[in-house]
């Protein structure tokens, strides 16, 4: 809710060697709703909160162990409403290919998603069985609308915050992804 201004007075601002900002622009916008989804990876559940108040708990799996999920805040960077998942791409090998993986939220640059899994059987709130991401129950496809998956996917934007605690791994490094929030202030700064 807070409002925000920011002038940005480039007109004659020298970027580099030569070359000149032309642009004198004010721009407004006021921040968005709070929204923290707390994922405890010993409990298999998801909390979200908005502004203040729970508004729905879901039953998650998280990293099983040798892939535990990194705990830490992290910060939702982007939204794909189905994409492909290959163990290639984050040192995995050929263990896993997943060529539809719905309602996928990235959290880190290395390559922990929240993300809709119609493959878990009843992995979902009671144990951990992923490579290290957050699987919510889904369909293939992602078409039902009623999933828990598909809730959290549609009741997330971009800049929301998702914790993990509890579970094996360390804290997710500030640089992988959106994740400053696991710094000092302090820090931060620097």
């Amino acid at each position: 809710g807070t409002k925000v201004t920011v002038d940005l007075d480039l007109d004659g601002v020298e970027g580099r060697d030569g070359v000149y900002g032309k642009q004198h622009k004010t721009v407004s916008f006021t921040i968005g709703r709070s929204q923290v989804s707390v994922v405890d990876a010993s409990k298999h559940t998801m909390k979200v909160t908005r502004d203040g108040k729970v508004i729905k708990t879901l039953p998650v799996t998280t990293g099983k162990p040798g892939y535990d999920t990194w705990n830490g805040q992290m910060v939702i960077s982007e939204k794909l409403s189905v994409t492909r998942m290959n163990g290639e791409t984050v040192g995995y090998g050929g263990e896993y290919d997943i060529k539809d993986v719905p309602h996928a939220m990235r959290l880190t640059t290395s390559g922990t998603f929240a993300h809709g899994n119609y493959w878990g059987g009843g992995a979902f709130g009671n144990f951990n069985a992923s490579h290290g991401c957050i699987g919510l129950r889904d369909v293939k496809g992602g078409y039902d609308s009623s999933t828990p998956a598909a809730w959290f996917f549609n009741n997330s934007i971009l800049g929301d915050v998702v914790v993990v605690k509890h579970s094996h791994e360390k804290t997710v490094d500030p640089g992988n992804g959106l994740n400053g929030w696991n710094m000092s202030w302090a820090d931060w700064k620097k």
